[in-house]
């Protein structure tokens, strides 16, 4: 015969629910040694634990001898409004007098009353029973009792690859109080994990999920425990992850920057492009950055002054927009180049990690090849196939290495040399910025020279047609 202490050794599962019950059954017997002339008031400095749903026994007890027939016994909640939540007085209960929540859902052991039992049973329970409950007969007891309600489920195990190992995925819905989470390998030992994501539904239980990345282990096996110590409470899933899973690493994520690198090459073209034809839109229109003064002289001959001044006004327009336009282009080169320096820094970080990739390849490749070269004629035809299986997925994969690696240098390659491009477009520009800002100056000063001929000239063709106003007093 298995004793209840070794099948809770064969079955750690039931254990705590088995505290749970072996609590009740010490209870009941108690109950039900007092009954045969032990003289002591039945109580518990423990709280009593109800899972939701269960139905439950309070206990409470009088002296031995003492009958409880025809006493009054009052059940209730100070925190309650109406407190009772069982009241019989002279024999009879008064429902009507109970709180509305407990209403069809306690009572007494009508036949224990005799000898002096009157523990409560509590049916189906629910969160909102959780607290203190008093139970009172006026001049012979008067015990306090704690009911701790608590909410369980069975966690679930989700599994996706991730470039740096296998992420796992755990959620437990349906908590209450509010769980922890843990993570145990196959040797429990915690995993390092970050912290859990907890959900309080409008149920008030709690939904739990916890995530952590793992590595290949020497049994690659894992398990999520979700716990709760105040009602001393825990479920667990396991997971066992195949070697297989470990094996391709990295290629999704290697994949997408190249994808990503490869879009952003005719995005720079097209930018490039776009440069040069406003390059010749602006050298069409006429306008050149060349120093003012050349030709001046003949332009002088040609002109008045006021329409010199006309024309040096609309040269500091052109010049305005000139200048304009050029800040606009040099600060898009800056974004470019900036743009295209992560670029570079991005596709020599693929490079590193692809010709790590590469190395790993090969020692794979090797091993697998010795256990292939060691595997004896009689060995099994299944462990064969898997082990030929595994060879053509890592001959497959250093193909895709080497393919993604010739693709990686050559668009660092282009990126340098629209790095280049872009650095060499940016002098250009910065010259020109220069120029314009002397051709601004110099277009100024001009203005002002001729602003004031033209002023001196008024004021002598002004003295020249009032005479009178020369002449001595």
């Amino acid at each position: 015969m298995i004793h209840m202490e070794d099948r809770l050794l064969l079955n750690p599962q039931l254990s705590d629910f088995s505290e749970l019950v072996l609590h009740h059954i010490v209870v009941l017997l108690l109950l039900t040694h007092s009954c045969g002339g032990q003289s002591q008031v039945i109580g518990t400095s423990q709280p009593t634990v109800a899972m939701v749903g269960d139905d439950i026994i309070l206990p409470c007890h009088l002296d031995t001898g003492v009958d409880a027939t025809d006493r009054t016994v009052e059940w209730a909640r100070s925190d309650l409004d109406p407190r009772f939540v069982y009241l019989r007085r002279d024999s009879v209960e008064l429902h009507l007098e109970e709180h509305p929540l407990y209403m069809g859902r306690t009572s007494l052991f009508t036949n224990n009353l005799k000898c002096g039992d009157i523990s409560l049973k509590l049916s189906k329970v629910k969160l909102s029973d959780a607290g203190s409950y008093r139970c009172l007969v006026p001049k012979s007891i008067d015990v306090v009792v704690e009911l701790t309600v608590g909410s369980v489920s069975s966690p679930d195990i989700d599994i996706s690859k991730v470039s740096n190992g296998v992420l796992l995925e755990c959620k437990s819905k349906g908590w209450y109080p509010e769980p922890e989470v843990l993570w145990l390998d196959g040797e429990g030992n915690l995993l390092s994990a970050g912290p859990p994501e907890t959900v309080r539904g409008p149920d008030d239980l709690y939904t739990v999920s916890s995530r952590v990345t793992v590595e290949k282990r020497h049994s690659n096996s894992f398990t999520c425990r979700v716990q709760q110590k105040n009602t001393n409470q825990t479920r667990e899933a396991h997971v066992h992850l195949p070697a297989d899973l470990f094996m391709v690493q990295s290629i999704p994520a290697v994949r997408i920057t190249i994808i990503l690198a490869v879009c952003i090459v005719p995005i720079v073209v097209f930018i490039v492009w776009k440069w040069r034809l406003n390059k010749t839109k602006t050298t069409k229109s006429g306008i050149e950055l060349q120093p003012l003064n050349e030709g001046e002289g003949d332009r002088e001959k040609l002109m008045a002054k006021s329409q010199k001044i006309t024309y040096l006004d609309n040269t500091k327009a052109n010049l305005d927009e000139d200048l304009r336009r050029n800040e606009g282009e040099l600060q898009h080169v800056l974004q470019v180049i900036i743009a295209l320096g992560n670029q570079k820094k991005d596709l020599k970080g693929q490079r590193e990690k692809l010709i790590s990739l590469q190395q790993k390849d090969k020692t794979q490749i090797e091993e697998n090849k010795k256990k292939l070269d060691n595997t004896p004629v009689t060995q099994e035809k299944k462990k064969m196939s898997k082990r030929e299986k595994t060879k053509e997925d890592l001959e497959r994969r250093k193909t895709e290495h080497e393919k993604l690696l010739q693709n990686t240098d050559k668009l660092l390659e282009t990126t340098e040399e629209m790095i280049n491009t872009m650095t060499e477009r940016k002098g250009k520009l910065e010259r020109d910025k220069e120029q314009i800002n002397k051709n601004l100056k110099e277009t100024e000063r001009q203005t002002e020279i001729q602003r004031k001929l033209q002023l001196d000239q008024s004021e002598r063709e002004e003295d020249k047609n009032n005479p009178s106003s020369n002449d001595p007093l």
